[in-house]
C-alpha cells in the first residue's frame, strides 16, 4: 500500500494507496530526485492542452493587441508553468517523507495535478501532518518570491509570464489547503483529529466530510461564475469539474482505506500470535518443520543473527526432498517492516500487515524480544470472520 499526496489547481487526487482513476500506468519518466523517479503521464498533455484552449482568450483580453500566436504561446508557457509548479509542490511532499524515513515510490504528474507515491502509511499525526504541509509551503513560497518578482520586471510579455508563475503556485497552494480529503488540507485536518483524539480512523471521516463539503463549494463557484458570466467562467467550470472529480473518488478511497485498516477491537492480538520457538539456523528441516507445530519458529544463527521465520509451505517441500538440509534455507526473512511491536494499536497491526509483502510477522515486546509470531493468513481471517458478525 502506498500513501499519496497529490496537488492540483483543482484538487489532489491522492488517498488510498492507488493510483488516481486512469493513472495506472507510469508514463513517461522524466529523470530522478533523491533516487525517486519522476514521471510524466500521458493525460497531462491533454490537461496540457485543456489549459492553452482555455487560456488563450485571457491572455488577449490582460494584453490588448496581442496577436494569437503570442497568446497561444504564452498559454503553452502558463501550462508548463503550471506543470513545474505542481511538481515543485510534490518535490516538497517527496522530500520531507525521505527526511521521515517513509519511502516514496514515485512522483508523478498528470492531468492538472500530481502525486509523490509515499509506500507506508504515516505512523503518527505528526508524519501525516508535516508531509501534508510541506507541499503548500512550497507552493506559497514561489508564489510570494514570484510576487516580488513583478515589482522589478517591466510590464509586458515577460511581467505576465512571471505573474502566471506567481498565480500558478498561489492556485495549487489556496487549492490543496481546503480541508477535505484527499487534499493536502484534508490530510492535515485528518492529522489534527487524529492526535485530538487519538484515533485516526475518526480523523479520516472527518476529512471525509470536508471533502464533499469542498466538491459542493466548488460546484456553487463554478455556477456563480456561469451566472455571473465572469471571464474566467470556462476555465473555472472545467477546473472545478475535475477537481469535483478527484476530490470525491480520492474521498471514497481513502474512506475504503480506512475501512480495510480498521482492527475490530474484539481482536486481540495476543490471541492471534503463535507462540516463538527459537531454533538453530543450521538445525535439520525436519527436526524444525516437526517441533514448529502450533508455533512459529524463529531460525538464529551461530552469532545470534535472526536467519528469518521457518516457512511451512517451503519447509515441507524442503523435508520431502533433502530432510537433513539447514532449516535456515526454508526460512522468510525478517526484515525490518515486518517486525511488528506487541505494544503497536491494532489499527496500525492491521496497516503493516496489508502493507508489508510477508507471510509472517515477528512480534516483540517493548524490549526487543520476540513475543510471537503473527501470520497473514490468521489476521485476515480473524478480521473477515469479526467483520461477518
Amino acid at each position: 500500500m502506498a500513501a499519496q499526496h497529490g496537488s492540483a489547481p483543482g484538487g489532489s487526487p491522492s488517498g488510498a494507496r492507488t493510483a488516481p482513476p486512469g493513472e495506472a500506468g507510469d508514463g513517461l519518466r522524466l529523470f530522478s530526485v533523491s533516487g525517486v523517479p519522476v514521471y510524466l503521464a500521458p493525460s497531462w498533455w491533454l490537461g496540457s492542452l485543456v489549459v492553452v484552449v482555455l487560456y488563450a482568450p485571457l491572455v488577449e483580453r490582460i494584453l490588448p493587441g496581442t496577436g494569437a500566436g503570442l497568446s497561444l504561446a504564452l498559454a503553452a508557457t502558463f501550462a508548463v508553468l503550471l506543470g513545474v509548479s505542481v511538481f515543485a509542490h510534490e518535490l516538497g511532499h517527496t522530500l520531507v517523507a525521505l527526511r521521515l524515513g517513509m519511502p516514496v515510490r514515485r512522483l508523478k504528474l498528470y492531468l492538472l495535478g500530481g502525486l509523490s507515491e509515499v509506500v507506508r502509511t504515516p505512523r503518527r499525526p505528526r508524519e501525516e501532518g508535516l508531509v501534508a504541509a510541506a507541499g503548500p509551503v512550497v507552493s506559497l513560497v514561489l508564489a510570494a518570491g514570484c510576487g516580488l518578482l513583478l515589482l522589478v520586471v517591466p510590464p509586458g510579455a515577460s511581467w505576465l509570464l512571471v505573474a502566471q508563475c506567481a498565480v500558478a503556485n498561489l492556485a495549487v497552494a489556496i487549492f490543496n489547503i481546503l480541508p477535505g480529503l484527499p487534499l493536502d488540507g484534508g490530510r492535515m485536518l485528518r492529522a489534527g483529529v487524529w492526535a485530538m483524539t487519538g484515533r485516526r480512523s475518526q480523523g479520516t471521516r472527518a476529512a471525509v466530510i470536508g471533502g464533499w463539503v469542498v466538491t459542493v463549494a466548488l460546484a456553487v463557484w463554478a455556477m456563480w461564475g456561469l451566472v455571473e458570466s465572469s471571464q474566467d467562467r470556462w476555465l473555472r467550470l472545467a477546473v472545478c469539474v475535475i477537481t469535483g472529480w478527484f476530490v470525491v473518488t480520492g474521498a471514497h478511497a481513502e474512506l475504503a482505506a480506512e475501512q480495510r485498516r480498521y482492527w475490530p477491537t474484539e481482536l486481540d492480538v495476543q490471541e492471534l500470535m503463535l507462540p516463538v520457538l527459537q531454533l538453530p539456523a543450521e538445525s535439520p528441516v525436519s527436526a524444525a518443520l516437526e517441533a514448529s507445530a502450533g508455533r512459529g519458529v524463529v531460525l538464529v544463527r551461530a552469532d545470534g543473527v535472526a536467519a528469518g521465520l521457518l516457512d511451512g509451505v517451503i519447509a515441507q517441500r524442503l523435508a520431502a526432498e533433502s530432510p537433513n538440509a539447514p532449516a535456515e534455507l526454508a526460512a522468510e526473512p525478517v526484515r525490518p517492516e515486518s517486525v511488528l511491536l506487541q505494544s503497536e494499536p491494532g489499527d496500525e497491526i492491521a496497516a503493516r500487515v496489508r502493507e508489508t509483502p510477508a507471510a509472517q510477522f515477528l512480534v516483540v515486546d517493548d524490549d526487543g524480544r520476540p513475543a510471537g509470531v503473527l501470520r497473514r493468513e490468521d489476521v485476515r481471517a480473524a478480521m473477515l470472520t469479526e467483520r461477518g458478525h
